[in-house]
């Protein structure tokens, strides 16, 4: 078990032993304080001594309140498919994290080409770049300077704010939360003790929630707020090298081994699974990190050991591999995630009411 592994699972609660204990009370302290001060940071933002800055146009924020994946590029992906489908042009602002730009502005699609690679943009922005057809996506850490840039090159009818929860410098019209359904708030604690990036009560800044990676038999905890079900599932696979499409029972009846760069490898597999992919080998690697030569090896050693028939990982483990050539490339296939909202007219009416279309 890594030390990251390890740490989750004293920050989500699944991991009950001494060690995790002495560990809790040791960063208790700690997270305190970084709660508390998280918690004066949003209150000087609502009195107004720490400045919002408004752009001239429509603003959708997509975060979430924990550390880690809850799923949030295919909900971004849906929601920019829903609004190109009511005639908006959709620029995406993304922070670009794990690119050599990461921090600064720059255009990773202008709706037409792909300008800029994983490497220089990160994996996410190119993954949504290539996912939507005509969708405008930049980088910048600064989300108001990115809103700037896209507004005066572009002219968007709508922003997508990408992960943007806790940048509450930019003011949003539609603050949408992301909760994963199997541990809405870890154990409680704001890191480093919990996975909150910061205290529950943020979910007061939240227009509406969508609880992700639904089964259908959980139990979720009572919010103040709109919320729905939502529900992923692997779509379809492609072949990364020729883009041809894999059938599922193609990988069913095969040898499969899986692999994946994502902040939770394990519910990739989990999700393998639950459609009758049984893999024989699992390998999970770190998230928005490059393929280097140590992340090859292990891939190398994981075709070696188990002998696949079909090698599958991520879209976004794809992107990053896009044109490597490796030995194992024409075994290599990509899984598409796509996520379906239980109440789909809540995601209606808020856009509805957002736009000003919808009934009085």
């Amino acid at each position: 078990m890594t030390g990251a592994v390890w740490w989750r699972g004293m920050a989500d609660g699944s991991n009950r032993s001494a060690a995790a204990f002495a560990l809790k009370l040791l960063l208790a302290p700690f997270a305190l304080l970084y709660g508390t001060a998280l918690c004066i940071r949003a209150l000087l933002y609502q009195a107004g001594i720490l400045a919002t800055h408004r752009l001239p146009c429509p603003v959708i924020s997509v975060g979430n309140l924990t550390v880690g994946g809850t799923g949030k590029t295919p909900v971004t992906i849906l929601l920019a498919r829903e609004l190109q489908h009511r005639g908006c042009r959709v620029a995406v602002l993304s922070r670009g994290y794990g690119g050599s730009l990461e921090g600064q502005v720059a255009v990773v699609s202008d709706g037409e080409s792909l300008l800029l690679g994983p490497g220089q943009a990160g994996d996410e922005p190119c993954l949504l770049a290539r996912s939507v057809a005509g969708l405008i996506v930049v980088i910048g850490s600064d989300r108001y300077q990115a809103g700037l840039t896209v507004l005066e090159r572009f002219r968007p009818d709508v922003l997508l704010l990408d992960d943007g929860f806790q940048h509450i410098r930019l003011y949003r019209d539609l603050n949408i939360l992301l909760l994963d359904a199997a541990r809405p708030f870890g154990n409680g604690w704001t890191v480093p003790l919990g996975l909150l990036r910061e205290p529950r009560t943020a979910l007061k800044r939240a227009d509406l929630a969508l609880f992700t990676r639904c089964h259908g038999t959980e139990m979720l905890p009572p919010l103040t707020l709109p919320t729905s079900r939502s529900y992923h599932r692997l779509a379809s696979f492609q072949l990364l090298v020729t883009g041809n499409a894999v059938s599922l029972e193609q990988l069913q009846q095969g040898r499969v081994a899986a692999f994946a760069g994502i902040a939770e490898p394990s519910a990739f597999f989990e999700a393998l699974r639950q459609i009758g992919i049984e893999p024989v080998a699992t390998l999970s690697l770190p998230d928005h990190e490059p393929y280097h030569a140590a992340g090859l090896q292990q891939l190398e050693a994981l075709v070696a050991s188990a002998e696949p028939d079909w090698l599958i990982t991520t879209e976004k483990d794809g992107i990053k591999l896009q044109g490597g050539g490796y030995a194992w490339s024409s075994r290599l296939v990509t899984a598409r995630l796509e996520v379906q909202l239980e109440d789909r007219e809540l995601l209606a009416r808020a856009l509805d009411k957002l736009f000003q279309i919808g009934p009085e």
